[in-house]
């Protein structure tokens, strides 16, 4: 999607540090949302359509956009943005970062899509239980593209970020996010089978491990220490919140009970 919108904005303004750029930009960001949208879509389309399980189909997807990135690339890093759209990346309002205010607005919208919306009542509705949802009148296949289509613009809004902060794009920036995504909606308290999760949640997982990240980097840990700790962390919580320690130990307490009655 990043990489989409750095080739747009490439042709239309070829050089990066002239003046008059606007028109260059808006229509790059317009590209880059169309492509998120159409991706979110085709998604929503895989899963609720033809019933593809919905790890399954992101990951095909993702390698598909992926693959399309390295052919338009070549494989390389695409530079070329131009200079006024630094400000996304790398600027700052009333001494905040421009990437923490995109944040909190795209925290904000979705947390209001979520909770004053009927929209909201339904997916949460379809999260814990899709039949009942359906015998009550919500249309799951609607519900499904909807939120897929949610997804994929705010991924795109996340990709122009990545990519105006590295000041390029390639198929690869995001990558090394697919772990982090997950793990902070886990410690987030989003329910992995569907059907619980609030915004404030994330947002206190992201300024969680953002501080604990800081640390890392202050202890001079190496990254692959780095990513260690995010998946053990990502176990730990799925174990703590699936009840794994208390079925595991409740079972062998059992067991001994048992044992010692014979």
């Amino acid at each position: 999607m990043a990489m989409l919108a750095v080739l747009v904005m490439r042709s239309l303004a070829p050089n990066p540090h002239a003046i008059g750029a606007a028109p260059a930009i808006g229509l790059g960001i317009a590209a880059l949302l169309g492509v998120g949208a159409v991706g979110g879509l085709l998604n929503g389309l895989a899963i609720a359509g033809v019933g593809i399980p919905p790890i399954l189909a992101t990951l095909a997807t993702g390698l598909i956009f992926s693959g399309i990135a390295v052919v338009l690339s070549g494989g390389a890093a695409v530079l070329g943005f131009p200079d006024a759209i630094s400000v996304i990346g790398n600027g700052a309002l009333l001494s905040v970062p421009v990437p923490v205010l995109v944040f909190a607005a795209a925290a904000a919208g979705v947390a209001f899509l979520l909770n004053k919306m009927s929209f909201g009542l339904r997916v949460y509705l379809f999260g814990t239980n899709p039949m009942a949802s359906r015998f009550a009148g919500v249309d799951n296949f609607r519900v499904t593209l909807g939120a897929y289509l949610v997804s994929g613009l705010l991924a795109s809004i996340a990709g122009l970020i990545i990519a105006v902060r590295a000041n390029s794009a390639k198929a690869d920036y995001g990558s090394s996010y697919l772990l982090l995504s997950i793990l902070i909606a886990v410690l987030g308290g989003t329910d992995p089978y569907g059907g619980f999760g609030k915004v404030s949640g994330l947002v206190l997982a992201v300024l969680s491990l953002q501080f604990l990240s800081s640390g890392l980097n202050m202890l001079q840990i190496s990254n692959f220490a780095v990513e260690l700790t995010w998946g053990a962390l990502l176990l730990f919580v799925m174990v703590i919140n699936t009840g794994g320690l208390s079925r595991l130990f409740g079972g062998r307490f059992i067991r001994r009970i048992e044992r010692s009655k014979e």
